[in-house]
């Protein structure tokens, strides 16, 4: 029995779908513990490319369940938009299931999380929040006034709650932000029709998971954006509402701690970023141009321009204590196939002082990074698919990424393929 957590050691946008949709393959549960259509996992295989946002990176294994789990936050519409694209490619959506636990993501989370974005940036304090009611949803989830998947299928318990919440949103809504108010019988229409879509899919998922493992099955649980983004280790206040790490992927797919077996932290060759918070190793010249280019990097949610910087160590350093990496996957190395130097932060300076961790907000904020520079290849990675075929030079950047974070890099990937994948003994 295999019990996978794939998690994010960045600030998100690593390249996890892709690991996923990799390790997939052979899973017979996927599952996805936390986090909403706030971040997208980019898909590429003989379907296509998909940037899923809520469906699990399973679905294109045919015999795999995909778990959507009560640690996530759903918007019924985005996900019923999200399933149509998925069929449409041929894949099949009859072992896709919602944990009726779920938080729903409700109209008024959107109009709320807007607000008050709008609100901060006027007084020069945005988040830099994606505006799709995530943060709000799972404020209500902690408040104990959240609405959950198998509500969306108890019409006169739905028609009752959903007059009752919207009464009292409204209130913030048009007090506090001078908003228009909300009809809470549109929104019912709309939440009860959407359930009514979603019934086949919703249902109890506890029995699913502990039944693989019971059954000794494969069981890989997919986490959404990185460990700098965690309420509690991230870049606070500059972090999602849940926690992306490898104790919140037990906690969100109901499995206890124990029973995962393997943590794959999933980092990029280099560093991006969407959204404002410190980030040490950013870029403001031509090489934030040409990673941002080359690697294309734009929010596969928002499609805003990424920040783009060299490697972290110790930010990654971070995420893997945070985590207990077992080892990491490096994706996007082929992006730095056109530099003839690059450097890597190793430490950060603050007030003169080494710092070989990462500080809270307010001093990260403050501090410089300390750089180590190392040569290029200048040739294709993307033929690679054994480490001996990479360039040395390009062997010796991974390796001393590996020394650097002190956990091993198992996968590398040279390419957006399935197959771009070079898998180290």
């Amino acid at each position: 029995m295999a019990v996978r957590a794939v998690v994010g050691a960045q600030w998100g946008d690593e390249g996890k779908g892709r690991v996923v949709d990799l390790l997939a393959q052979d899973a017979q549960v996927v599952v996805r513990f936390q986090g909403g259509n706030n971040a997208g996992h980019t898909v590429v295989n003989e379907h296509g490319t998909f940037r899923l946002h809520l469906v699990p990176s399973g679905i294109f294994n045919p015999t795999a369940w995909n778990v959507i789990s009560a640690g996530c936050a759903v918007h019924p519409g985005a996900l019923l938009e999200e399933m149509r694209e998925v069929a449409a490619s041929g894949a099949t959506l009859d072992r896709l299931v919602v944990s009726e636990r779920a938080h729903v993501v409700m109209p008024y989370h959107l109009a709320v999380d807007g607000l008050d974005e709008a609100a901060r940036s006027r007084s020069g304090s945005e988040i830099g929040t994606t505006k799709r009611g995530i943060g709000p949803c799972y404020t209500d989830k902690a408040a104990r006034i959240g609405l959950q998947a198998g509500e969306l299928l108890l019409e006169n318990r739905l028609r009752e709650r959903v007059a009752q919440l919207v009464a009292g949103k409204n209130k913030v809504i048009t007090g506090l932000y001078g908003g228009e108010p909300l009809a809470a019988d549109e929104v019912f229409e709309a939440l009860r029709q959407q359930g009514r879509e979603l019934a086949p899919h919703i249902r109890d998922t506890l029995p699913i998971v502990h039944g693989a493992l019971a059954d000794h099955q494969s069981i890989l649980l997919e986490g959404q954006l990185g460990a700098l983004r965690d309420l509690d280790w991230g870049t606070y206040p500059y972090v999602t509402s849940s926690s992306p790490t490898s104790a919140g992927a037990a906690v969100g797919a109901g499995i206890p701690p124990h029973q995962i077996t393997e943590v794959i932290g999933v980092a990029k060759a280099y560093t991006t970023a969407v959204g404002t918070g410190p980030f040490p190793a950013e870029l403001h010249d031509d090489n934030c141009a040409r990673l941002r280019e080359v690697g294309q990097e734009y929010g596969a949610t928002t499609g805003r321009p990424r920040r783009c910087g060299w490697f972290d160590a110790v930010a990654v350093r971070h995420a893997a204590m945070l985590n207990g990496f077992t080892s990491l996957a490096l994706t996007k190395l082929d992006v730095l196939d056109r530099f003839d130097e690059i450097r890597v932060c190793v430490a950060y300076e603050l007030d003169g002082e080494r710092l070989d961790r990462v500080p809270p907000t307010w001093l990260l904020e403050r501090v410089t990074p300390v750089y180590e520079t190392v040569r290029g290849w200048g040739e294709p990675t993307n033929e690679a698919r054994w480490f001996a075929d990479l360039p040395a030079a390009a062997r010796d950047y991974v390796e001393r990424l590996e020394r650097l974070v002190e956990v091993p890099i198992a996968h590398v990937s040279v390419g957006a393929e399935r197959s771009e994948m070079v898998v180290r003994g």
